[in-house]
Order: structure tokens, then C-alpha cells, then sequence
């Protein structure tokens, strides 16, 4: 047994399959100053034929994984387009009389080797970018035949060094138990679509059991747990077995209270929402009863592409999910990049400190043309169902009202135009920086709502970037500041009247749900996934009961003494519910 990262969840019990890595044999012998032109014409025929072979993959999967995965193709074709990249390619043939292929693979190697020296989790998801649309013009321009998964129907567990999208793309979700990579990380391409795809999925494996696993072999992974076993006994196999059957079970136990109302038995309603960042969530919440969007993610229309997404093309994407809400809310969140979200085209500036630097609404209130165009597009979405706007990163009332001004400005030139929109849109914040918590009075007195964004409160609060791992153990939701934190953010909603909800990753954390019925919050907005087992705990969790806890946790000056607190309080419940 050995720990890797869960990137997407479910468990796999079967045998492997080890996909072989790639392997080029290579002309060595270099070409004449004659074949240069043809060698150029060899380049350019297999760039056409591999940015063909990308469209049509990326309109095939569009239906499968939704609009917004499949965009990561258009990050693939935009390589193929890069100038630094080409221009790399053609200068190794010109100048060194190599062949296409030849430096094809040196450009390749060259960028990886580049983007992998860089402490930057981003780049190095970059550079298996590279590394695929290199191969697939290398498969071209030697006329080798695509790397086979096995015909035959029987499922396997899929092993690989790394897995790119490419190849994800052409799997059969059907005959793929799950997923297991030497190399990777939960924010890669590959895990984005293997979680769409519904595939368990284990990355960072590297290093461990590599070398051990064979074609054939029988495993067991856990991408929620990141946990695999080679060579598992029947016992062990018999375990997992009957945990897939309650996973199976308890899914289809869900299904049946997804449009029962979310209150608890002495009465208090908390609205369950999701946060998405594709229309492929969006219909997993809507068929988990959610009681709309929380959290619409735009940044991700940002990504993965060669240039800003234009008003249109953004107004296309807000309708499509307001109008499926069909009248439930949605929330949209302004872009929100810089720190560890990066654009390809959008030079951001290199900083000591990303996470504390130029980001988010900080980047919004300087490039104005950019914010503008995104605050039209939701605008007029507003005319299509109950939309929202809400600001990230907000640290000051200086910030909301800058943003509100501009939002004005959008409203004036949309009026000018004739083109309908929700005068009285209601704007919120959301709640992620120290700052914020402590002028929460003031800032619930210029916003209709507060969405308190726990991942980067707590980041913040301790003072821990949870990426970085020597010091990841220290990010702790569960610590006595957090807690209070949340408390003065959520007083400070209620002694205005404003909506205050909750966004980050404690949102779905099943431990939380106490503290959030003890401060009396008004929505809580999660993955799509975790909808269904929070509402099934919310409607016989009790909230006085979750009161007499959160005094007890105020109380703990240790985030291990809270975190036995709420396990003790956890065993009890389930005890008494059992009985």
C-alpha cells in the first residue's frame, strides 16, 4: 500500500494496464541545404493535420466532459500557434540542418526542461502541454501509429507515467476503472477532465510503485484517499468491494430527498448551492436538487485558451447557466487571477509573493477595459434569471466601491445601447482576507451579501501557503482563530441584515456543518458531489444541539482539542441516529 494524491474520487478494483511512455527513433544523419523548404513543408502539413486532429477531438469530448473542459484543447492548438515555439523549431532546422522531427523533439525538450526547473506548479502542468501536442506532431511527421489501449471489453486500471489529455480524450470511461499516474497534481488538465469524466484517479505516485506494477497485475485505488494496493488479498479486495456497494447504495439512497427542503427538525433553512466552473457541474447539482449557483468560477473561461474571451462569447456561457437554473440564483464571481492562476496571454508580472500580489480585483480595478467587458456580459445576463455579482479578494470599501463605480459605467453604456439588464442586481463580496473580517461592519453597510471564502481565509489567517509542502500540515480550518474568524464575519452580517453564505472547501466538509447552524448562515455553496450527504446530515442535525457544540469549541485552545471535540460530538450523533 502506498499514499499518493486522490485527484478524482471513487474507487478501482481491478487489473493494470501500463501504458508505455513515448519512444522516437530518430534520424540522426543531417539533411542538405535543399530539403530545407521540403523539411519546412514537412513541419507545416503535420502542424495542420495535428491542429485538425485537436478541433475534432475538442468537439467530440464537448458533449462528455461540458464546454469548459474541452476548451483545454484550445490551449494545445494556441502551442501549436506560439511564435517562441515555432520559431524555436524552424531555427534548429535552418541553422543546424536537422530534420523536422529532430527538432521537433530538441524544441520539446527544451521547453520542458525549462518549465520543469521553475518552482511554479502551473509552468510544470505547462510543460506536459508541450510534451503532448509535441508528440502528436512527432506521431505525424515519423507516421507512427497512436499508442493502443487494449481492445478487448474486460475494464482496467489505467498506469502511466503521465497522463495527457490527448490521450484521456480517446479512453472509454466505460472500460477505464480508474486512473493512476507516476506524475501530476488535482489542478492538472488530465485530473480537471478524469473528474468530469466521473474516473477514480490517483496521481504522485512517483517514486514508489513504478517499477512494481506490471500489465496484469490486480489493484485497488482510491481517488479519494489517494491510496493504492498492489497485489491486494481477497480480504482486502472483499473490504473495498462492499465500500464500493455503500458509495453505490448510499448514492442512490441521496437521489431520493434531492428536492426535499434543507432545514433541519427545529426549523432553520440553509440554501445548499454549488460552485462550478462548468455546465458538466452544473447538471450534477441541478440533479442533486441544488438550490442554485454559489459560486460561478469565470476565471476558467479565461484559461486554457490564446486570447481574452470577448462579451459575447462570455454572455453565451452566463445565459446557458441561467437560464438551466430556470429561476433558482447564480452567482457570478469576477475574474479572479494571479497567484497560482495564470494566462498563458496575459502577462502578469513575476513576483516574490503571487498569493499577496497582483491579483483578482486587484487586476480588475487597473485593466478596466477587461473588468468592464466581464461586468456587461453578467449584466445582461441578469436579464435571464436571478444573477448576482460578487467580487473577489476584497480588502477594503475603497475596492467595492471602485468596482461598483465601473459597474455603473456598464449599466449607463448598456442603457445607451437599449440593451436590457437588471438595474437593482444585487452585489456581494466575498470574505477571504483578515482585512475583510475586520471592517465586516463596514463593508456589509456598501454590499447586499457576503460569501465567506474559507480557503484563502485560513491561508491568510495562518499565514500558510497549504501548496507549499513543508509547512501544508499547518493549514488547519479547524484552528481557534479561524473559528473566530468566521464568528465576527457572520456577526457583523447579521447586526446588518445581509445575506452572508459560505463558498470555500469547509462548505462541504460534513465536520463543519455544527459551525455553520451554530453561527445561523444563510447558504452554504459546495462541489456538486458533496449537495446530497450535507443536506441527508442537515435534515436531522439539529441546531440548537449545534449551538451547545460551537460554545464548547470556543472554548478549546488547540485545533487538536476542537477537532476531538467535534469527533466526539460526530460519534454521539451518528450513535443516536443509528438507535
Amino acid at each position: 500500500m502506498i499514499h499518493g494524491i486522490g485527484a478524482s474520487s471513487g474507487i478501482a478494483i481491478g487489473k493494470a494496464f501500463v501504458l508505455p511512455n513515448w519512444e522516437w527513433d530518430l534520424p540522426e544523419q543531417k539533411i542538405d541545404v535543399g530539403d530545407l523548404a521540403r523539411e519546412f513543408e514537412r513541419l507545416y502539413e503535420g502542424i495542420r493535420t495535428s491542429k485538425s486532429e485537436i478541433e475534432q477531438m475538442k468537439d467530440e469530448l464537448r458533449e462528455v466532459v461540458g464546454t469548459e473542459e474541452s476548451y483545454i484543447f484550445d490551449a494545445h492548438i494556441a502551442i501549436l500557434e506560439d511564435p517562441v515555439f515555432m520559431n524555436e523549431i524552424q531555427g534548429i532546422i535552418q541553422r543546424q540542418y536537422k530534420a523536422a522531427e529532430v527538432a521537433v523533439k530538441e524544441a520539446i525538450d527544451h521547453f520542458v526542461t525549462m518549465f520543469d526547473l521553475l518552482d511554479d506548479e502551473y509552468m510544470k502542468e505547462r510543460a506536459l502541454d508541450i510534451k503532448d501536442v509535441g508528440n502528436r506532431l512527432l506521431k505525424h511527421l515519423l507516421g507512427a501509429p497512436e499508442i493502443t489501449l487494449p481492445s478487448d471489453t474486460q475494464p482496467f486500471i489505467l498506469v502511466a507515467k503521465e497522463l495527457s489529455p490527448s490521450q484521456l480524450a480517446h479512453l472509454n470511461p466505460n472500460h477505464v476503472l480508474g486512473i493512476a499516474t507516476l506524475a501530476g497534481s488535482t489542478t492538472s488538465h488530465s485530473s480537471i477532465m478524469a473528474r468530469a469524466l466521473g474516473v477514480p484517479l490517483v496521481v504522485g505516485i512517483e517514486g514508489k510503485l513504478e517499477d512494481a506494477i506490471q500489465t496484469g497485475d490486480m489493484l485497488i485505488i482510491d481517488g479519494t484517499t489517494g491510496i493504492v494496493h498492489l497485489d491486494p488479498d481477497d480480504h482486502l479486495i472483499d473490504n473495498y468491494t462492499e465500500q464500493q456497494l455503500r458509495q453505490r447504495e448510499a448514492g442512490q439512497r441521496l437521489k431520493g430527498i434531492a428536492q426535499v427542503r434543507s432545514v433541519t427538525p427545529d426549523g432553520k433553512i440553509i440554501e445548499l448551492s454549488a460552485n462550478i466552473s462548468s455546465l458538466k457541474e452544473l447538471d450534477i447539482a441541478l440533479s442533486s436538487g441544488t438550490s442554485g449557483v454559489g459560486l460561478f468560477r469565470t476565471e476558467f473561461l479565461y484559461m486554457d485558451r490564446h486570447r481574452l474571451p470577448k462579451e459575447e462569447e462570455q454572455f453565451d456561457v452566463y445565459r446557458n447557466v441561467a437560464e438551466q437554473l430556470n429561476g433558482r440564483p447564480l452567482i457570478i464571481r469576477t475574474l479572479d487571477i494571479g497567484g497560482d492562476k495564470q494566462l498563458d496571454y496575459f502577462e502578469l508580472p513575476e513576483e516574490d509573493n503571487p498569493f499577496l500580489g497582483y491579483r483578482a480585483i486587484r487586476i480588475c480595478l487597473d485593466k478596466t477595459d477587461l473588468f468592464k467587458t466581464q461586468l456587461r456580459a453578467i449584466l445582461r445576463t441578469s436579464a435571464y434569471g436571478e444573477v448576482k455579482i460578487m467580487y473577489p479578494l476584497i480588502s477594503s470599501v475603497e475596492e467595492v466601491r471602485g468596482a461598483n463605480a465601473l459597474l455603473q459605467e456598464a449599466k449607463h453604456e448598456l442603457e445607451a445601447e437599449g440593451i436590457a439588464f437588471n438595474n437593482d442586481i444585487e452585489v456581494g463580496i466575498m470574505i477571504e482576507l483578515p482585512a475583510a473580517v475586520m471592517i465586516a461592519d463596514m463593508l456589509a453597510e456598501e454590499v447586499d451579501f457576503f460569501s465567506i471564502g474559507t480557503n484563502d481565509l485560513v491561508q491568510f489567517t495562518l499565514a500558510v501557503d497549504r501548496m507549499n509542502d513543508q509547512i501544508s500540515h499547518l493549514y488547519e480550518p479547524y484552528h481557534p482563530a479561524v473559528l473566530r474568524m468566521l464568528k465576527m464575519t457572520v456577526e457583523a452580517a447579521k447586526r446588518s441584515g445581509t445575506h452572508v453564505g459560505v463558498c470555500g472547501e469547509l462548505a462541504g466538509d460534513i465536520r463543519a456543518l455544527p459551525i455553520w447552524l451554530a453561527l445561523d448562515v444563510d447558504e452554504l455553496s459546495m462541489s456538486a458531489h458533496a449537495i446530497l450527504p450535507i443536506k441527508e446530515r442537515l435534515l436531522s442535525l439539529r441546531q440548537q444541539d449545534s449551538r451547545s457544540l460551537f460554545e464548547e469549541l470556543l472554548k478549546c485552545r488547540t485545533s487538536a482539542a476542537i477537532h476531538e471535540t467535534v469527533r466526539a460530538f460526530q460519534q454521539q450523533f451518528e450513535t443516536g441516529a443509528d438507535a
